[in-house]
């Protein structure tokens, strides 16, 4: 591949997942599905329509995308209906002014004390609902580590140490939220109960699998029929058990002894005034990335709307996939993706999971002899993968050939989850900045037939 076709196949993987991260975008995904029409506020689309006259509305929003949710709804719901400044809760780099709202910027992937701060002055909140309230929750990714608010006796150090045990194991988002859910006096149903004097509705920017409610910010406003018994079982699966916290493992075990009350489940009463849309998705994304791909005259391929999986074993199947399809190929072919995969840290080194799977395909793609011109980026809709300054990257067949002329070994230091520098190296890691929204990852693959 030539550098100037080299550098266009990168430009156009990018335009693609820029494509998907807009359709996305919070405040146009607020504006679908909120409303006013006289002196009703309405929120729904496309005849799923909730309305009421409500003039104590208490905005809570929280997530990677909880500021621009809120200045969408602030901008649409007049200042007189609201009970008082709203409260939105996000990640240090997504933190920007809104009119009539408190700010807080909080840790993320780990919580931290200005989370908890934030937390506890949610709470405060709900506690001075009366009947004919409405809280409209603004949900987004990131909610679980933004927002702690941990259960009596057990102290955020003590979450935080557990969350990072869950991280570092290789245990999936619903695991990890599982456990999260039984430490927490918000998540898991914990906000709708104790916001259920009032009315409660949420609107939701989905960054799981399946779109499933219960998952996104580990589900404050749904039911939640996971158990302590579960959680247990998770951290006992994962074999991280004996390093949880003491005070953690009493809390689950005294909450499997009934001791604690379980999270509320489906059919419990606090969910009677309660609802919710799912306004953006991973999925709506990935469709919209296909659209991208072929706008630029790409025929497209829908490799998966559910990626899952240890990152560089999912790596290998989508170059084995794309080994497959190249047979025979006469046109260029875009092979599009979305998910979260999962990374299991064995080294360490720096990188995210988005970062592990591009150098992972890079090498399996030597490595099986992937036959013809090729282009994969694997990045976070967020603008960040892990703990670096990077979304993802975008490796193609020159990629490996770079890290090995800076005296870099593309599988030690992937053995050592450390894809980050060897990325570096060979200028590919994404660095385009907090996006202001979270729907999980994209994965954009072009094929090109040899010339």
């Amino acid at each position: 591949m030539t550098f100037a076709a080299e550098s266009a196949a990168r430009a156009t993987a990018l335009a693609i997942f820029q494509a998907g991260v807009a359709a996305a975008d919070p405040a146009a995904c607020v504006g679908n599905y909120l409303h006013t029409a006289g002196d009703q506020l309405a929120i729904g689309c496309d005849g799923n329509i909730r309305s009421g006259n409500w003039r104590r509305i208490h905005l809570l929003s929280f997530g990677k995308a909880a500021c621009a949710m809120a200045q969408a709804a602030v901008q649409i719901i007049p200042q007189t209906w609201l009970a008082a400044a709203g409260i939105a809760v996000t990640n240090y780099e997504n933190a920007v002014a809104v009119d009539n709202v408190q700010v807080f910027g909080a840790g993320h992937p780990l919580p931290d004390q200005a989370g908890l701060a934030a937390a506890e002055i949610v709470v405060d909140r709900l506690k001075i609902l009366r009947a004919g309230d409405l809280v409209l929750a603004l949900i987004s990714g990131g909610g679980s580590a933004l927002l702690p608010c941990p259960v009596a006796g057990v102290s955020l150090a003590d979450k935080i140490a557990t969350t990072q045990l869950l991280l570092a194991s290789g245990a999936n988002i619903n695991q990890i939220n599982c456990v999260r859910k039984h430490l927490s006096r918000l998540k898991g149903g914990g906000l709708a109960r104790l916001a259920a004097v009032a009315e409660l509705h949420a609107l939701v920017l989905s960054d799981v699998l399946d779109d499933d409610l219960s998952a996104i910010a580990s589900g404050p406003c749904v039911p939640d029929d996971t158990t302590f018994a579960q959680a247990i079982d998770i951290l006992q699966a994962y074999r991280i058990w004996p390093e949880i916290p003491d005070n953690v493992k009493n809390h689950l075990l005294e909450g499997n002894r009934g001791l604690h009350a379980e999270t509320p489940k489906t059919g419990d009463p606090v969910f009677e005034t309660a609802g919710h849309h799912l306004i953006g998705s991973n999925a709506l994304s990935v469709d919209a990335a296909v659209a991208a791909a072929k706008s630029s005259g790409y025929a497209t391929d829908l490799f998966s709307k559910r990626l899952s999986g240890e990152a560089r074993m999912v790596a290998e199947r989508l170059c084995l996939h794309a080994q497959a399809v190249c047979t025979g190929l006469d046109r260029p072919l875009a092979l599009v993706a979305g998910g979260e995969t999962t990374v299991t840290l064995r080294g360490t080194g720096k990188g995210g999971r988005n970062q592990e799977m591009a150098l992972a395909f890079a090498i399996a793609a030597e490595a099986y002899g992937l036959d013809c011109r090729w282009t994969f980026l694997s990045a976070g809709s967020d603008g960040r993968d892990g703990p670096t300054d990077a979304a993802g990257a975008i490796v193609d067949n020159g990629s490996l050939a770079r890290i090995r002329a800076a005296a870099i070994d593309p599988a030690a230091m992937l053995n050592d989850n450390n894809a980050y520098p060897a990325l570096d190296a060979a200028n590919d890691l994404l660095k385009c900045g907090a996006t202001g929204t979270n729907v999980a990852d994209l994965q954009v693959l072009l094929l090109h037939p040899n010339a």
